[in-house]
C-alpha cells in the first residue's frame, strides 16, 4: 500500500478556504494561542480535536453555500427531489448530469472539504507526538489521538463512497513542487479504514457521559467499520458486475470473504448491545421522538445544543438551516425544500404488512404502516394543529377555499410541494413556531437499527435466511409491522432493502444504497407526485402525474474528481466515463 506524502495546490487551497468559511461549532480556543502553545496544554489540544468533529455530516450537505445549508442528500436520492422552482443546479442530476466542472452546488466542494479535514487530522497526529501536552498526560493524549484517527477513517469512508479509491495520505503535506500523486485501489482504502478503526476501537471509551454526546466511542468505530464492509461487499464493487471498464482497481473489491467479513463486523456490535437494543414505541408520535433527542439506539451523532443552528447564531437564515423551517409545508411558513417522491411513498406498506406493489392505492393515506405517518406529511395529515392541505379548489370560495399548502395557499407558494408530500421526520412539533430551535436534537450518523439491517443483509447474501429474517423482524416489528414469516432467497433480500428504505429514510442512506445495489430503476426514473382537487360538493380527489424525469447515466455511480485537481496532477486518474 502506497502512502502518498505530497498534496496538490487544490488540496491545500481547500484547506485554507474550508476553515475560513465553515466555523460551525463554537468550540475554538478563545485566547488566540499559537499552534506551538496549543501542544503545550492538553486542554487546548482537546479543543482542537472538538473542532475536527466538523468533518462529520449534519443537516447541511454544504455549510458554506446558501441552498446547501438547508438540504442534504435526500433530494438527490430515490426519496425526494429539490422542490423550489424545480431547480436542477442544486444537484445537477438532469441536463447531462455531472461533469468534471459541474456536479451541482450541493456536491461542488465535497472533494476539497474532505481532504482539508484529512490534512488537519494528519497535522494533529504529527504535532501531538513528542509534544509537552502528551508527555504531561499521555493517557488523555492517546485518547485524543484515537479520536483523530477515528475521524480520519470516517472521512476516508465517505471519500470512497463518493469517489472510489483515493490517495491514502497519512502525513501532513507541504507544497514541495512535486504534484504527482496517485489513487490507491478501492480495496487498499477499505483495508486502511478497517485497520485504523480496529486500532482505535479498544482505546475509545465504550460510552460517553451526556456532556460528551457526539464524541467517538468504541461502538462508533465499530459502526463505521460495519457500514464500510457492507458497502464494499455490495454488487457495485463486485468484479463481475462493475459498471466501469477502465482503472477497475479504483472500484473493485475482490475479497472472497467479503460477506462473512460484513457479517462479523455487524455481529461484533450486536454481541455488545444485544438483540433487544431498539427502544420500543407505542405509535407514530413516539417513533418520531426517537429522532429528537439522544437515546440508547444512537451509536454516533452530530450534537446540536440550545442556540446551535446548522449555520449562524440566530435569525431567519439560521432558523431555516434546521429541518422544521427548511422542510415544513409552505402554508406553515416552511420552505419544503425536498419533496418526497410518490415513488418512495409507495415503499411504505399497509398496516397489515401487505405491500403496495408500486401501485397507488385508491385511498393512499389510509391504513398505512406507522412509519408512513411518522416520516411523511401528506394530504390531510394533522400537523401543528391543522390538516396539511395541498388541494386546489375547482371553484374557490369561502366554503371551498384553496388549500393553505397548495400553489395558491399561504406563504411563498413557490415552496408548495410539487409531489404532494413533505418531510415530517426530524420535525419537533412541540416548537411554537417552525423557526424555533429544538434543544439537543441530534443529526444521527449511525444507529443500532442500521446495524441489525447490515447483519440481515450480509446473512441473506450468504443464504443464512432464517437468521437474516430474525433480524429483519427485529427492526420491522418495532415499527408495528406484523412478523414476516417464511421469506427466503430473492424475496428476503428485497424485503431487507425495502426495510432499509423505510426505516433509514432521509438519513443519507438511499443515495448510496441504491447505487451499491445497482438499482438503476431507482436512480433514473419518472418522479411521480399526486395533485389534489377539492370539489364544491366536498370530496377531495387526486391524480397521479409525472413531476419530472430524472435520467440516469452510469458515470454517476461516482462523482468526478474536480478538473482543477487533475490538471495540476495528471497522474491522478479521473473516474471512468468523465
Amino acid at each position: 500500500m502506497k502512502n502518498i506524502k505530497i498534496i496538490s495546490i487544490g488540496f491545500l487551497t481547500a484547506f485554507f478556504i474550508m476553515f475560513s468559511c465553515e466555523e460551525i461549532l463554537d468550540v475554538e480556543p478563545k485566547d488566540s494561542v499559537t499552534p506551538v502553545a496549543i501542544y503545550q496544554d492538553i486542554d487546548q489540544v482537546e479543543k482542537l480535536i472538538v473542532t475536527m468533529y466538523n468533518s462529520t455530516e449534519g443537516w447541511a450537505i454544504r455549510r458554506n453555500e446558501f441552498w446547501g445549508q438547508r438540504i442534504n442528500l435526500e433530494g438527490a436520492s430515490f426519496e425526494a427531489k429539490f422542490n423550489f422552482q424545480d431547480r436542477n443546479d442544486i444537484y445537477n442530476l438532469r441536463s447531462g448530469g455531472w461533469s468534471t466542472s459541474n456536479v451541482g452546488l450541493a456536491f461542488e466542494v465535497k472533494w476539497q472539504n474532505y481532504w482539508s479535514y484529512v490534512q488537519s487530522s494528519n497535522e494533529f497526529l504529527s504535532n501531538i507526538e513528542g509534544s509537552p501536552a502528551k508527555a504531561a498526560n499521555p493517557a488523555k493524549a492517546d485518547l485524543l489521538i484515537a479520536e483523530a484517527r477515528f475521524l480520519r477513517a470516517n472521512l476516508y469512508a465517505k471519500l470512497i463512497k463518493y469517489f472510489g479509491g483515493v490517495p491514502i495520505i497519512t502525513e501532513p503535506n507541504q507544497l514541495t513542487g512535486d504534484f504527482s500523486f496517485t489513487r490507491n485501489s478501492y480495496e487498499d482504502c477499505v483495508k486502511f479504514i478497517v485497520a485504523e478503526l480496529d486500532a482505535v476501537a479498544p482505546i475509545l471509551p465504550p460510552t460517553r457521559p451526556a456532556a460528551e454526546f457526539g464524541r467517538a466511542t468504541k461502538l462508533a468505530a465499530m459502526a463505521v467499520k460495519s457500514r464500510t464492509l457492507l458497502y464494499a461487499a455490495s454488487k457495485v464493487h463486485d468484479p463481475a458486475s462493475l459498471p466501469q471498464t477502465q482503472n477497475t482497481e479504483l472500484y473493485s473489491y475482490p475479497v472472497a470473504t467479503k460477506w462473512a467479513d460484513a457479517e462479523k463486523a455487524a455481529k461484533d456490535i450486536i454481541d455488545i448491545v444485544g438483540d433487544n437494543a431498539l427502544p420500543q414505541v407505542a405509535d407514530a408520535t413516539a417513533y418520531q421522538k426517537l429522532f429528537l433527542s439522544p437515546n440508547s439506539e444512537i451509536l454516533f451523532a452530530r450534537p446540536y445544543a440550545d442556540g446551535l443552528y446548522e449555520v449562524g447564531t440566530g435569525g431567519f437564515n439560521a432558523a431555516n438551516s434546521l429541518p422544521d423551517l427548511a422542510q415544513s409545508p409552505s402554508g406553515y411558513g416552511g420552505w419544503g425544500l425536498c419533496s418526497p417522491t410518490h415513488n418512495f411513498a409507495l415503499e411504505f406498506n399497509f398496516a397489515d404488512g401487505t405491500a403496495t406493489g408500486g401501485v397507488t392505492p385508491a385511498s393512499p393515506n389510509t391504513n398505512r404502516e406507522m412509519r408512513y405517518y411518522a416520516n411523511l406529511n401528506y394530504q390531510g395529515a394533522m400537523f401543528r394543529g391543522r390538516p396539511v392541505d395541498y388541494a386546489l379548489a375547482e371553484t374557490p370560495s369561502v366554503t371551498t377555499p384553496d388549500g393553505l399548502d397548495s400553489p395558491k395557499g399561504l406563504g411563498n407558494v413557490q415552496h408548495s410541494s410539487k409531489t404532494g408530500y413533505n418531510i415530517r421526520k426530524f420535525q419537533d412539533e412541540t416548537l411554537a413556531k417552525t423557526n424555533g430551535i429544538s434543544p439537543n436534537r441530534p443529526y444521527i450518523l449511525y444507529r443500532i437499527a442500521e446495524v441489525y439491517l447490515n447483519y440481515a443483509e450480509a446473512l441473506a447474501e450468504q443464504n443464512k435466511d432464517a437468521l437474516a429474517l430474525t433480524y429483519l423482524n427485529i427492526v420491522s416489528t418495532r415499527a408495528k409491522q406484523p412478523t414476516i414469516i417464511g421469506l427466503t432467497g430473492p424475496a428476503l433480500k428485497a424485503a431487507i432493502k425495502r426495510e432499509r428504505r423505510v426505516e433509514l429514510c432521509f438519513e443519507g442512506h438511499s443515495f448510496f444504497d441504491e447505487r451499491r445495489w445497482m438499482n438503476e430503476d431507482k436512480l433514473g426514473f419518472d418522479i411521480k407526485g399526486l395533485t389534489w382537487t377539492k370539489s364544491t360538493a366536498g370530496p377531495v380527489t387526486f391524480v397521479e402525474y409525472t413531476v419530472v424525469n430524472r435520467p440516469w447515466d452510469k458515470k454517476m455511480y461516482y462523482l468526478p474528481i474536480p478538473a482543477s485537481e487533475v490538471e495540476i496532477s495528471p497522474t491522478l486518474k479521473q473516474n471512468d466515463f468523465y
